[in-house]
């Protein structure tokens, strides 16, 4: 099966024909445009679509789909992904990244103050990657076997492990390596 990458969400309905808006995961709108088939996907339903039309407008993409003809049908999708082919899938930013590939990456830290070679510290997984107001957020679970790391900082006063969001910005993480599964974390203290 190939793999499917998010390349958008669908927002609210738009006029009276079942057309709806579409915000870009990678905020291009191009790639999506051109698109004759797509998957609506939300949590592990899936429903595969022709693309009827796709047109850019106001900052966004309105799309219309086969067998979506009034508001009412487009708004029971409203907050599904919109899911590609990863070759038609446009990646965030310029270094080729997608959602998907930063699933599962294990957090690094490397202590740079140490005498020597830096040990590294595996402080959590990747869980997601949400969308926040000023960009994306890496939902990051810690690992129970982080030493650098409070044992009150890494659980729940349930005692489940802790979940923390951290900005996916250059500033916060580095060494991006989707294909050693690994990112390095640049600041302890953005997770207290």
């Amino acid at each position: 099966m190939t793999e499917q990458l998010i390349v958008g969400f669908v927002r609210s309905p738009h006029g009276v024909a079942g057309e709806f808006k579409v915000e870009s995961a990678s905020g291009d709108y191009e790639h999506i445009e051109v698109l004759k088939e797509v998957t609506l996907k939300s949590g592990s339903v899936e429903k595969k679509f022709a693309v009827t039309s796709a047109k850019a407008g106001c900052g966004t993409l309105y799309m219309k789909l086969e067998g979506i003809d009034s508001p009412d049908d487009a708004r029971k999708f409203s907050g599904w992904d919109i899911m590609v082919p990863r070759k038609f899938a446009r990646p965030l930013g310029k270094d080729e990244w997608y959602i998907e590939d930063l699933k599962n990456c294990s957090l690094l830290w490397v202590d740079g103050t140490a005498a020597g070679a830096a040990p590294i510290e595996t402080i959590g997984t990747i869980t997601d990657v949400l969308e926040g107001g000023a960009g994306y957020l890496l939902e990051v679970s810690i690992s129970e076997s982080c030493t650098v790391l409070a044992d009150d900082l890494k659980k729940t006063s349930s005692g489940k492990a802790r979940k923390v969001l951290i900005p996916f910005t250059l500033q916060h993480v580095s060494n991006i390596d989707v294909k050693n599964k690994t990112i390095q974390l640049m600041h302890l203290w953005i997770l207290e």
